[in-house]
């Protein structure tokens, strides 16, 4: 490289980078690599048009895979590893229709967020307004194997303009009955729990208000507790401090910490939380216990070199996978405070970007920065497939994913949904 300078291979010279002035200027480092990772995009696209009706390598089907195994050529973790990579590289996108009772919502806004309730039967959607807002709706997913999708999205006066950092779904009357928003109003931010039927076209006369509001500083993450010894709680991470609060009767508990909190989960066989900072520090706080002063109410410490953006709990609750802002992406023993795994590939610099782990299929799925989403091996931490945007990259275009075994319930479909910018996508998963 020659400071000052590019190379451009097409035209086999040097060109001189101009300083950027209010002018438009063509040649900058970043327009060069823009159009390099677009060029890339379009690439991978056509190739998995090409390899529609291919497996993903050559060699790498089912039946001799199958035939490897019973004649003891590969081992167990292999075979398991390789099983994973020939469904996932013949995973195909294709479009979803969204009907909507209000014909004004479908196909105008961006989605932000999607986040599945636990049995994957709908799923919660933030979507950008233009006017600087957001709207919010349920997506029904029962008619993904008909071919199509039922969104119910209503607009509501009290939330259509709050914009919002954080989504999960709460369990207070039956499962998955509420959802906890964090939202930036101006300054300072707003907590809401929202009964999910809020959003449901059944009696739309009759529907409840909000459960719980309050003000809060910025408020970054937020987790729902399902232990029954914490019951009815969900936990706020904010600038410095944890806020924990009983929705029934009103108590709250605060613990401070010397860093933002940008990612938290609460274990389901003990009242234990744990948080991710932008330190890189994560820790878990036991809520049975007061809040005293000093560190000394933090249990097991682990640390990144960056910040972290998204923590997930594997099912045993031995371990724990956590991403940060470096885009590494590892696995933790909680019992040994070491870490075991890391899944390489991952881009991050400075957004906060959730992991998605399913243990059923031994798969974790995330996107990163540049917009691609990727779906590694959770035993052997292999990067099965890398799957690129059907739009443009940009920080606006950062696709939000889902990944289940039974999409709509326990009798529905397999796969991963991505929504992005105002399409929602499924690769069916065999």
């Amino acid at each position: 490289e020659l400071p000052g300078f590019y190379y451009d291979s097409e035209k086999n010279r040097y060109f001189r980078l101009l300083p950027g002035h209010n002018n438009y200027n063509p040649l900058t480092k970043e327009s060069i690599q823009y159009k390099a990772m677009e060029c890339k995009r379009l690439r991978l696209l056509e190739e998995e048009e090409k390899q529609k009706k291919k497996a993903s390598r050559a060699g790498l089907n089912s039946s001799m895979l199958l035939q490897k195994r019973q004649l003891g050529l590969l081992s167990s973790t292999s075979y398991c590893r390789l099983v994973h990579e020939l469904k996932v590289n013949c995973m195909q996108r294709r479009k979803i229709e969204i009907h909507s009772p209000d014909s004004s919502v479908t196909g105008t806004n961006n989605f932000k967020i999607i986040v599945a309730d636990v049995a994957c039967e709908r799923i919660f959607t933030v979507n950008d307004v233009e006017h600087g807002g957001c709207k919010y709706g349920i997506i029904n997913l029962s008619g993904l194997g008909k071919e199509s999708l039922t969104v119910e999205m209503y607009d509501n006066l009290y939330f259509t303009n709050r914009k919002v950092n954080s989504v999960c779904w709460a369990s207070l009357t039956h499962p998955d009955s509420h959802l906890c928003l964090m939202g930036i109003a101006e300054t300072p931010g707003c907590a809401s729990l929202l009964p999910a039927s809020l959003f449901s076209s059944t009696n739309p006369g009759d529907r409840p208000g909000m459960l719980c509001s309050f003000k809060i500083s910025t408020a970054w993450s937020c987790a729902w507790c399902l232990n029954p010894q914490a019951d009815n709680c969900f936990s706020t991470g904010l600038t410095r401090r944890v806020l924990v609060t009983n929705v029934v009767t009103g108590h709250r508990q605060t613990f401070g910490t010397s860093s933002d909190v940008l990612a938290q989960q609460f274990a389901t066989q003990t009242p234990v939380l744990y948080n991710g900072c932008r330190s890189g520090e994560i820790f878990s706080i036991d809520v049975r216990q007061r809040n005293r002063k000093g560190q000394s109410w933090k249990a097991i410490r682990l640390f990144h070199n960056s910040a972290v953006t998204s923590i997930r709990l594997l099912e045993a609750e031995h371990y724990l996978m956590a991403a940060d802002m470096a885009g590494k992406i590892q696995l933790w023993d909680l019992r040994t405070a070491k870490c075991v795994k890391q899944y390489r590939g991952h881009h991050n610099e400075y957004a906060i970007l959730p992991v998605h782990v399913n243990e059923e299929e031994g798969l974790l799925t995330a996107v990163g920065q540049d917009c691609y989403t990727r779906i590694w091996s959770l035993q052997d931490a292999h990067l099965l497939r890398t799957i690129p945007s059907p739009h443009p990259s940009s920080k606006d275009a950062i696709p939000s994913v889902v990944f289940s075994s039974r999409l709509g319930g326990s009798r529905g479909v397999p796969g991963l949904l991505m929504a992005v910018k105002q399409d929602l996508y499924h690769f069916s998963y065999n």
